[in-house]
């Protein structure tokens, strides 16, 4: 699988109450949490985004509570991933849950900045800011997980594999 879309640029530390706060967690509707996806820390994001760009973070990025919204709100935004120095387990596994891939890319992290033109290869492992005509090698994403996020997350891919598919 092959994404590409602009950099959104975030520090260290970046809590799932920042991600989609508290306020909104009343519904567990994707637009809805969309709309309200990392404004405490960005107010203009959800309204900017375009389908496709990434969030690109520091260290950490996913801790606090263990909610399913966090990377719900994100997928649904139209983020295609999110590439960050590291990232809290438990956001980690909610992510490939919820079929948006997360890519851990510390060197890249460091030399991206908000806007950039990034592009991800799944299968290779290969990171490209196309602004700075770099290359960064990352984990490739094990194929199980790939047919995760093909399916849309977790439970798509359980009820395909149902049907036989």
């Amino acid at each position: 699988m092959k994404l590409k879309g602009k950099a959104w640029k975030y520090g260290d530390d970046v809590d799932t109450d920042v991600i989609i706060p508290a306020r909104y967690l009343n519904t567990s509707d994707p637009a809805e949490l969309a709309k309200h996806c990392m404004e405490d820390i960005d107010a203009e994001y959800a309204a900017k985004v375009s389908p496709g760009d990434f969030i690109v973070a520091g260290k950490n990025f996913g801790c606090g509570s263990s909610r399913e919204h966090a990377p719900i709100s994100i997928k649904a935004s139209g983020a295609s991933a999110v590439i960050a120095r590291s990232f809290a387990r438990i956001f980690y596994r909610n992510s490939f849950n919820m079929g948006l891939p997360i890519f851990e890319a510390p060197q890249a992290v460091d030399e991206i900045d908000k806007g950039d033109l990034l592009s991800v290869d799944m299968e290779s492992g290969l990171l490209r800011n196309e602004t700075k005509r770099k290359e960064y090698r990352i984990v490739p994403v094990p194929p199980f997980m790939q047919e995760l996020v093909a399916a849309g997350g977790l439970l798509n891919y359980v009820s395909a594999r149902r049907k036989g598919k």
